[in-house]
């Protein structure tokens, strides 16, 4: 492509003009391009992302970038290094844009004739602008009623024109009045979005608006922008905020709340501010509802919330009681039902799992919770069998698709992501809306809902409002795993309550006992350093000192070793957990080298670069968020929607001029759009937080030079019941010792179990 560009001349801000070719040095050069958008080839209406060609002095530039609010026909100039794109040649990759108006009738008749106005076609152009000539969109601003004066054009069209013209404008200015302040294009998309044509005065009087949901600046930038500000912020207001951002910071780490004393220091300290007046702020915020406070029981302890968690917790915990004052009907004969599993199955039940089965159809309300090994699964299966045949219908639920997924294995019963269940939809500012809720409860008589330990508060919540009167509710999981990522405390909440009827299976079955992974994994659990010395089980520790051993026993494991013994692929039966992503061996560094080992670069096979990875034809890939839209197929020519945060497939196809991709999950194909593929990372080493909810075949863990933040008890006993079949741990036996030793849990505040407890 050839093409006129203007150069400015580093040091003195001239501009020289250039024809040519894109040089080597090009790349690193800042340009300048103006003219008029002769075409839209992509935008993206909800981040402003926008591909276009500019009609500068006659040849057209490709501009790419963030620059909301283009239209074919405006006078821009935009300014970037020049990019050698591999399929589409060269582009001004976008960094800044500014907005021309149209100037003079050639230009408002171009811009008018695009479209740009609804309701405005070239015809009516073409009769606006022979009216006002270069007054056009001046009178169509601000002279609505002359507008009218033009046949076809009624008042109230006039009207509707005028506001177009006005919020297209406005938008436009306050995106160029916002630059200055280091506001991105992206973001003046959502500013505009929440706050409309009045932002940029709202902005001055409160920079902190800026933090608010739908907008999402941070509280230091937004901190950043008030200090650019020209007349003085009432300090009241960045208080506010700032106590706002802590606690949101705090949920961020698990915590629903923070008590008051703790809250006030934090902002006094960092804000540089009299404790007296953040306590006066605070009481403030309460008064009007921006806060909540409640005070604990147990030690008069005053905690304050944000009101969307208080109201998650509180809603909640109301829901459980009222579940337990007016419980479903008792299923009836439930030991005469329980022997006749017995002896039809050939199995016998222990006490406690007798005494589980009997509480879930006794009662409104069960909380089934123990190890690797105690028969959780077999109690539960039993307790969904006589409901089933009882006539009651039974819905099975998980947090996580891989969760949902063995949960229907290990059942029998289709089992569906909680998100799936509920019905979920998006909305405008890509958050979570669920179309069951207390005015469309779910159709059932009984819920199961497995891996509770990974349900946060806001989630259960939406639960517990689609959650049906006279509904039984049973909750499984093990309260030793990894907490939920999100904010809350929900199943060790609920068992410290004691209002929800709890049995915890401690006996490890003789046959369980057998495996060394089960036997390890409650030692680990009692505190007790596994034992891995032994060379004839399925739990094996390989000791290595130096994190480039580790690395070479990992991949040479996945590759040679463990194919080689076992048939296992690393595809479909190993997965290396990892505690940390950054670390040397961290999933980003293990990820590059083992891709390296099994699927290398080859001539012919395609790939993309990705989210600082490359994602390449045959790699085993992970979806990062659930994508609850996305189409796929099956070979026997189902059809259907969804793909579930922490499914991990293989990429069996890459275009690389579209930047296209099609995975594979299990029987499901999935097409990545461009904008997709940003969904999915390598998969051959993941966190062990990601790995919640799942199992696989066989499981290697690197543990050397941990950060010690990650070195804790419930993380590798969360770790180690992963796996199936083989557990290999490679690494330093003293870090493992200092993981089993350290049971100081993540400190959470809550309150559901305070809430469950009030009368």
């Amino acid at each position: 492509m050839w093409y006129d560009i203007f150069e400015v001349a580093a040091g003195n801000g001239n501009v020289n003009r250039n024809r040519g070719k894109m040089s080597n040095n090009m790349e690193n050069e800042i340009y300048q391009i103006d003219g008029v958008v002769e075409n839209i080839v992509y935008r993206n209406d909800d981040n402003g992302y926008t591909v276009i060609d500019i009609d500068s002095g006659g040849e057209l530039v490709c501009a790419v970038g963030t620059m909301p609010g283009i239209d074919v026909g405006d006078k821009i100039i935009v300014h970037g290094p020049v990019k050698q794109h591999p399929i589409y040649g060269e582009q001004i990759a976008v960094i800044k844009f500014e907005f021309e108006l149209p100037d003079g009738e050639e230009a408002i008749l171009k811009y008018l004739s695009s479209r740009t106005i609804k309701g405005v076609g070239a015809r009516m152009a073409q009769k606006i602008v022979e009216r006002f000539g270069d007054k056009t969109l001046e009178v169509m601003e601000n002279e609505p009623e002359r507008l009218a004066m033009i046949n076809g054009i009624s008042l109230e069209k006039a009207r509707d024109i005028s506001d177009q013209i006005k919020q297209t404008f406005g938008f436009r200015q306050m995106s160029i009045d916002l630059i200055r302040y280091g506001v991105r294009p992206e973001e003046s998309v959502r500013i505009w979005n929440k706050l409309g044509i009045h932002a940029l005065s709202m902005i001055e009087q409160n920079p902190y608006i800026l933090c608010e949901e739908g907008i999402g600046i941070p509280f230091r930038r937004a901190d950043e922008i008030a200090d650019k500000l020209d007349n003085n912020i009432d300090r009241k207001l960045r208080m506010r905020a700032f106590l706002v951002y802590i606690l949101k910071h705090n949920s961020s780490n698990g915590y629903t709340c923070a008590p008051r004393k703790h809250l006030v220091k934090i902002c006094a300290d960092n804000g540089h501010y009299d404790k007296s007046d953040v306590e006066s702020v605070v009481d403030e915020m309460i008064d009007d509802s921006s806060l909540m406070s409640e005070i604990r029981s147990r030690d008069d302890l005053e905690f304050i919330f944000l009101p969307n968690y208080h109201k998650a917790e509180t809603y909640s915990a109301s829901r459980l009681q009222m579940l337990m004052r007016f419980p479903p009907n008792r299923i009836e004969s439930i030991d005469e039902r329980i022997e006749d599993i017995e002896k039809s199955d050939n199995i016998q039940y222990a006490e406690r799992q007798k005494e589980a089965i009997r509480m879930a159809l006794s009662q409104g309300a069960l909380i089934l919770t123990g190890g690797p090994g105690t028969g959780k699964t077999t109690t539960l299966n039993a307790i969904i069998r006589i409901l089933s045949e009882s006539g009651e219908n039974v819905l099975l639920a998980a947090p996580t698709g891989r969760a949902a997924k063995r949960m229907s294995e290990l059942t029998g019963c289709e089992a569906k992501t909680i998100h799936r269940l509920l019905e979920v939809e998006w909305n405008d500012e890509e958050r979570p809306v669920f179309r069951r809720n207390e005015q469309n409860t779910l159709a059932c008589d009984a819920l199961v809902l497995d891996e509770v330990s990974m349900i946060d508060s806001l989630l259960f919540e939406n639960v517990m409002r689609a959650f049906p009167l006279g509904c039984r509710l049973i909750l499984v999981g093990d309260s030793d795993q990894l907490p939920s990522v999100g904010a809350g405390n929900v199943l060790e909440d609920l068992i410290s309550s004691k209002v929800i009827p709890t049995v915890t299976l401690g006996e490890v079955f003789r046959q369980s006992m057998k495996s060394l992974i089960i036997s390890n994994a409650h030692k680990i659990n009692r505190g007790e350093l596994p034992e891995i010395n032994r060379k004839d089980s399925d739990f094996f520790f390989i000791t290595q000192t130096d994190e480039a051993a580790v690395t070479k026993t990992v991949v040479d494991l996945c590759s040679k070793r463990l194919p080689k013994a076992y048939g296992y692929s690393l595809m479909e039966d190993i997965q290396v957990l990892s505690p940390s992503k950054i670390t040397g061996l961290g999933t980003a560094a293990l990820n590059a080298q083992l891709q390296q080992a099994v699927n290398p670069p080859s001539p012919g096979k395609a790939e993309l670069h990705v989210n600082s990875q490359i994602l390449r034809v045959g790699d085993k890939v992970m979806q990062t968020k659930n994508n609850y839209n996305i189409p796929w197929d099956k070979d026997d020519g189902t059809m259907g929607e969804g793909v579930f945060n922490g499914d991990i497939g293989m990429l069996t196809e890459v275009d690389e001029k579209n930047r296209e991709v099609v995975v594979v999950f299990d029987d499901k194909t999935v097409r990545y759009t461009a904008e997709e593929v940003i969904q999915l990372e390598l998969a051959y080493c993941t966190t062990i937080h990601k790995s919640q909810g799942s199992e696989f075949n066989a499981v290697i863990i690197p543990i050397l030079n941990t950060p010690k933040k990650l070195m804790y008890r419930n993380l590798i006993y969360t770790a180690v019941t992963r796996a199936k079949k083989l557990l290999i741990i490679v690494g330093s036996p003293g870090e493992l010792l200092a993981m089993v030793k350290n049971n100081e849990r993540s400190l959470r505040y809550s309150m559901m179990d305070e809430f469950l407890i009030r009368n």
